[in-house]
């Protein structure tokens, strides 16, 4: 899931200002003008959310190994939230849409060198002090959790390890590999040309049309490039990012969203609903998949359009810094932090389920303050020289 969170630096903003405080600033105002950044903190907020939607799902709406940290199913522990946690698997999908929304922001008027130094200086100083942290809490003898070989563990910090068929050190390292197939289809189709919105335009037709010809046609390299059940809420973002830079009245951009969301909805629905079963964790509703979806797209759009413009408040920023960090360590550490307190220490459920939140947020943010701020820009300095 980041869900990777993209940077972009504003007019005016050093070169060296932390990631989190470029994140979701506009290169110009809305509607194509010319002139000052444009802060949207509330972009921010709503990505952080879309984090503790996906943290709700593995500590409390799944079972498996945090059934192990419990020492029992999370049925048991929150018998009134399970199922409600169980539909926080969504926040991936809604974190898409945030991040087609903040690509296609980033990439406007940047070159391919740039763009790919932006990329590569935001997502990897983090993922890599994850990957080293998990993999050595994992070797702890007294911790239940199985720590994967140095070899496997060598070539997570490739982050190309799920197409590898490699064991993940990090559960969620696939919606990072969802992430960079968006990037480079975006770099290749509209950042190297140039972006125009012309050019944006027919990259969201073009893949739109692409992955559903993907779909009908069962090829399975057609699939991985294409990303069929994920390149709607990618495609949609994008389509809102247009509405937020040239304004609402855009019946093209409109209609690029509007598809987007038929579209999302049918694959949320179709890989996240069942028949109700007595063997299966929880019972999502088709309806309420709809729901979330269209809120997701919904909260994006409201930001583009300006609807959360007063919502300036400073804390945004630190909660969109925390992210990225915190999506990266949340689940596994999440699992010995559970064990600890919970059978270890006898916490209650939901005493246990609040303080872990909290310790990785602290985590997140000693991750973010010692490892992304002064790792991002010599990283990106050292791809992009001409900065």
């Amino acid at each position: 899931m980041t869900t990777a969170t993209p940077d972009v630096t504003p007019a005016g903003a050093p070169a060296g200002a932390p990631s989190a405080a470029r994140d979701t600033a506009t290169p110009g105002p809305v509607r194509g003008r010319t002139g000052g950044a444009a802060r949207l903190r509330a972009l921010d907020g709503l990505r952080l959310i879309a984090a503790l939607m996906v943290a709700a799902y593995h500590y409390g709406g799944r079972n498996g190994d945090i059934s192990r940290a419990w020492g029992g199913s999370p049925t048991h522990q929150f018998p009134y939230f399970s199922s409600a946690f169980a539909y926080g698997c969504l926040g991936v999908q809604i974190f898409f849409v945030i991040s087609g929304f903040v690509i296609c922001l980033s990439g406007w008027g940047r070159t391919l060198r740039s763009f790919v130094a932006s990329r590569i200086s935001r997502l990897y100083p983090a993922y890599w002090a994850a990957i080293l942290l998990v993999t050595a809490v994992f070797a702890l003898p007294w911790v239940a959790f199985k720590a994967l070989a140095p070899s496997e563990v060598l070539t997570n910090l490739t982050m190309l390890q799920y197409p590898l068929g490699v064991h993940r050190v990090l559960g969620v390292c696939w919606t990072l590999w969802a992430e960079m197939r968006f990037y480079a289809l975006f770099a290749l189709c509209v950042v190297l040309p140039g972006a125009t919105r012309g050019r944006v335009v027919l990259f969201c037709a073009g893949w739109t049309l692409a992955a559903a010809l993907a779909q009908s046609a069962h090829e399975p390299f057609l699939t991985t490039v294409l990303m069929p059940q994920y390149a709607p809420f990618f495609i949609g973002g994008v389509g809102l990012y247009l509405l937020h830079r040239f304004g609402p009245r855009d019946p093209v951009a409109w209609t690029i969203v509007l598809v987007s969301w038929l579209i999302g909805q049918h694959y949320a629905v179709a890989g996240l609903w069942h028949a109700p079963s007595a063997h299966a964790f929880s019972y999502r509703s088709a309806t309420v998949i709809i729901a979330i979806v269209t809120l997701g797209f919904a909260a994006v759009a409201a930001v583009a359009l300006g609807a959360f413009r007063r919502a300036d408040w400073r804390w945004l920023t630190v909660a969109g810094a925390l992210t990225y960090p915190f999506y990266l360590v949340h689940e596994h550490l999440g699992w010995v932090v559970i064990g600890a307190l919970h059978r270890g220490a006898g916490v209650p459920s939901y005493a246990t389920l609040l303080l872990t939140v909290g310790l990785m947020l602290a985590l997140a943010w000693a991750l973010h303050r010692w490892v992304e701020r002064p790792l991002t820009p010599r990283l990106r300095g050292a791809i992009d020289r001409r900065r």
